[in-house]
């Protein structure tokens, strides 16, 4: 048997079939598979973004001023958030592969003292507040993305308008149902319809900049100044509506572990930035040969007799769109769960073969009534717009926040040196983030409100962990002085091998204490088995498991599973014969502690918190489902904890 080591010896090479991007770089398939996963969301802004600035709620006035000075800042938002911020710097920042804001978090971990100090807890509240954003985001961007598809019917013909509504429910209802039988098929279509989709938008932007190429001067940035001098505070309220056109930044970043980061970028700079480019300043170019257009300026761009089958495309790009984000909040969600964020839930891999695909039946249903919910509520893509862009700014703004804390603390790059990278990046965050906060009471609330109830429940689940652990080492009885007694007072062994699970690799699990007091046996092998989870992706098998000979047939295992990894002990219990330790799995029992919380005792959570952690413990998944132990062969022993 080997020695136990800590868990932070993991090393950092790629593993699990995650190999390195760089020789994958020029890859036609993951290119191509990028631009559905990836810039599916981003992708779909333009059917939404311009009509909602001389459109929406707070439209300004179609104008060669307003509509210059309205594409000059779509420009240059472009420029320095995507592919400045995100492309050029943010997918640097990963974490053995990973990026998100989970990365982020994992990444400071790793530096000396950051654990305990006020500036890393401030940074940890902060990145799953934005994490928690991204649930708001993903109830928002299906519908606004098939709404605003789907609302192309009412420009062909006005006869269509009430079916508007109904039609994007049934869409987003089918989408929802069809997360049960996996994706892992159908994604392969994904990056060859998104082609056809860039080519489509490119095409029909260029038709127009033709025919108007007046629109080219608005890459001047003069054009903004001179819009914010002459609107001023309206100026800076259409910032709201400007941000669309960047939704879908945080989503890339979070699948950086899929493709990538330079495939990533070949596919945004040659395909996917020029055809937005091209397509933005069509519309623009629209607009001001034809304000009348405002209504609706992406279907606008559409010939007639093209109009329907533009439709079907915009449906069929709204809804990758949509499933690249759906699959982005199932692997959060998974991340959460492994980081101790969330509580146990029923995880399904829907793919033996592709990793990552993974549908959560809990986070889907929640989704799918949530989206259809604020459908039915709000009634138009411009109604949702309001509620659209304040989950997306204040996630961009706490990445950036997070970021600083990498360069500086993890890179040591020097204060000075950080400091004007993080002053444009957080410049251009704050301005979208405070001008989104305008729109609060026409729909800004709900995202946030569905991002307070995540986060509020990710750190209640959090601190009632390690409260709940708290109070178990409290009465954790030292195992020397266990194997000591029984040295001294020998109990009668039967054959097999009993497996106690125990959440720390130290001192005596309680389950086996009340086994020992209450059966007065034990089995010729008794392996005290612990599974932590790492601040990686994904840890080589070779280093899965450590072991340690406690002696008279005791064995402490502990097991290291990354944070986007399923736990499988029967797995890991297969692997213990590397070490030494061979067992038959048809006469290994498994033990595990069964707790029941009272929240009369005297801790500092608050009395509701209590309520909340009990409560959610109560509905967590079972463990033995959890950690794919075979129900036949685990016993539960139960006890009474005070919370």
């Amino acid at each position: 048997m080997q020695g136990s080591e800590p868990a932070q010896s993991v090393p950092s090479e790629p593993s699990n079939g995650h190999q390195p991007v760089a020789p994958q770089a020029w890859n036609l398939g993951l290119i191509l598979g990028s631009l559905g996963v990836v810039f599916g969301d981003i992708g779909t802004s333009p059917m939404y973004a311009i009509r909602q600035c001389f459109s929406g709620s707070h439209a300004i006035p179609v104008s060669q001023g307003n509509v210059l000075g309205i594409i000059s800042l779509i420009f240059w938002t472009i420029i320095v958030v995507v592919c400045f911020k995100y492309m050029t710097f943010l997918l640097k920042a990963d974490n053995k592969g990973e990026g998100g804001v989970f990365a982020l978090l994992a990444l400071l971990k790793g530096v000396n003292g950051s654990r305990t100090s006020r500036v890393y807890s401030s940074v940890v509240l902060a990145s799953i507040f934005g994490a928690a954003l991204l649930y708001g985001d993903g109830i928002i961007t299906p519908s606004i993305s098939v709404l605003s598809a789907v609302e192309g019917l009412g420009i062909a013909t006005k006869a269509l308008n009430p079916l508007v509504v109904p039609l994007t429910c049934l869409i987003l209802f089918s989408l929802f149902f069809v997360q049960r039988i996996g994706t892992h098929g159908v994604a392969r279509v994904f990056g060859p319809v998104m082609l056809v989709w860039f080519i489509t938008l490119a095409a029909l932007g260029v038709n127009q900049v033709v025919q108007n190429p007046q629109i080219l001067q608005a890459v001047n940035p003069l054009y903004i100044y001179d819009f914010f001098a002459a609107h001023k505070i309206h100026g800076f309220i259409i910032l709201g509506s400007v941000v669309l056109v960047i939704t879908g930044c945080e989503d890339l970043y979070l699948d950086l572990g899929h493709f990538g980061r330079r495939a990533m970028r070949v596919s945004w700079f040659s395909i996917v930035f020029p055809a937005l480019l091209l397509n933005y300043m069509g519309q623009g170019a629209l607009l001001l040969g034809n304000p009348e257009a405002a209504f609706n300026p992406f279907y606008e761009l559409v010939p007639r007799a093209l109009l329907y089958p533009m439709v079907g495309l915009s449906t069929v790009a709204a809804v990758i769109a949509s499933q690249a984000l759906i699959s982005g909040i199932f692997s959060l969600t998974q991340q959460a769960v492994q980081l101790g964020y969330c509580p146990r839930i029923r995880i399904i891999h829907t793919s033996s073969e592709t990793r990552g695909q993974i549908y959560i039946p809990i986070v889907n249903n929640a989704l799918m009534v949530a989206c259809i919910g604020v459908v039915l509520a709000f009634q138009s893509s411009s109604g949702l717009a309001g509620a659209y862009g304040i989950a997306v700014a204040g996630a961009m703004t706490i990445t950036t926040v997070s970021y600083f804390f990498v360069i500086t603390r993890v890179w040591k790059w020097s204060f000075w040196k950080a400091l004007p990278l993080f002053a444009v990046f957080l410049a251009f965050d704050l301005s979208y983030f405070s001008s989104t906060l305008l729109k609060f009471f026409q729909g800004g609330w709900f995202p946030l409100a569905v991002a307070a109830l995540v986060f509020v429940s990710m750190t209640t689940w959090k601190e009632g962990r390690y409260q709940l652990a708290k109070k178990l080492m409290q009465s954790r009885f030292p195992i020397d002085l266990f194997l000591e007694d029984l040295k001294q007072h020998p109990l009668h062994r039967v054959k097999g091998t009993a497996v106690f699970l125990t959440v720390s690799p130290e001192g005596t699990p309680p389950a086996l204490l009340h086994h020992v007091k209450h059966n007065h046996v034990l089995h010729e092998k008794v392996i005290l088995f612990t599974m932590t989870t790492v601040d990686t992706p994904t840890v080589p098998d070779r280093q899965r498991l450590t072991g340690e000979d406690l002696g008279q047939g005791f064995y402490r295992l502990i097991s290291r599973f990354g944070y986007m990894e399923k736990p499988d002990v029967p797995k890991v219990m297969a692997m213990a014969s590397r070490l030494g330790l061979k067992t038959d799995p048809a006469v290994t029992t498994y033990y595990m502690g069964r707790e029941t919380l009272l929240t009369s005792g005297h801790t500092k959570m608050s009395a509701w918190r209590k309520g909340l952690f009990s409560f959610m413990a109560r509905n967590a998944q079972s463990p033995m489902a959890y950690f794919g132990m075979p129900p036949n062969r685990v016993i539960e022993i139960g006890a009474q904890i005070e919370l």
